[in-house]
């Protein structure tokens, strides 16, 4: 059996040698990456699989997913190559965030390296309906040049770390919901609410009319059903300014939802 997580250090341990188990790494933070650790690991010490998460450290106090977590970098591909094979990980799971466009390509590296095999968990993007008024961008760059056309009260959701691809931006009032503080560049005139989802959509309406918001700005970051914030910016026929995902490695199997992943994963496991 594995030893127990060492807590606090940010790393998982070296499995004895008795480990026998497929060992699962899934490089998560998502909510499909805490999902997909919560069903592997549902049978306890009996579940078939050992499981760890790596998560990347960009929040102050994660929701740890069940399972071993890892917290932090790998150094590049060739970092993760090595723990890969230290720990003696059996599949990869690729559970990132949709615009975590760096770590998707390290994870493909990391796997033809390792030659373990690498999955990835995408969740579907999202698309206009009937009554939506959105636009398209393929950056933030671009997106804060479309901006000053479409809205002066933006609530924007791109999240905390590109807040400084509108910080040039002086005429706009920006709306930012984080769970940690911005740091770095930001616009001049901002309000930040500091807050965790899921958020509903009572919850969505009444924010756009209380902080009378005429824009809204997003990441594509899309997902089974469509968020609430898109529900409430449709409803309220205001504009949606939407960032398209970056591109992702070529040639990596894909899953859109855990279930999917799941029956991957049994068919690729050893018998």
């Amino acid at each position: 059996m594995p030893a127990d997580p060492v807590p606090g250090t940010g790393h998982a341990p070296t499995p004895g040698p008795g480990s026998n188990r497929p060992h699962v790494l899934i490089l998560g933070g998502t909510t499909e990456a805490r999902r997909l650790a919560e069903s592997l690991t549902a049978a306890g010490a009996g579940a078939p699989y050992r499981v760890t998460t790596s998560l990347a450290g960009r929040v102050t106090s994660p929701a740890l997913p069940p399972g071993e977590t890892r917290i932090g970098g790998f150094g590049g591909p060739a970092g993760l190559a090595a723990w890969i094979t230290t720990h003696r990980v059996t599949h990869l799971i690729d559970a990132t965030h949709p615009f975590a466009e760096r770590m998707s390509f390290n994870a493909a590296e990391a796997a033809a390296l390792s030659g373990v095999p690498l999955l990835a968990l995408r969740r579907p993007g999202w698309s206009p309906g009937p009554g939506d008024r959105w636009h398209f961008a393929d950056s933030l760059a671009e997106a804060a040049a479309l901006l000053p056309d479409l809205g002066s009260r933006a609530f924007l959701t791109t999240g905390r770390m590109g807040l400084h691809s509108f910080a040039h931006l002086t005429e706009p009032w920006f709306l930012v919901r984080s769970v940690d503080p911005p740091e770095g560049a930001v616009p001049p005139h901002l309000e930040v609410l500091l807050a965790r989802g899921p958020f509903t959509l009572p919850d969505e309406r009444d924010l756009l009319t209380h902080h009378r918001i005429d824009v809204l700005v997003t990441k594509d970051s899309g997902g089974s059903a469509t968020a609430p914030k898109l529900t409430a910016a449709r409803e309220a026929g205001i504009p949606v300014l939407v960032v398209r995902r970056p591109p992702v490695p070529a040639g990596v199997p894909q899953a859109a939802s855990v279930a999917e992943a799941l029956r991957r994963l049994d068919y690729d496991q050893p018998r």
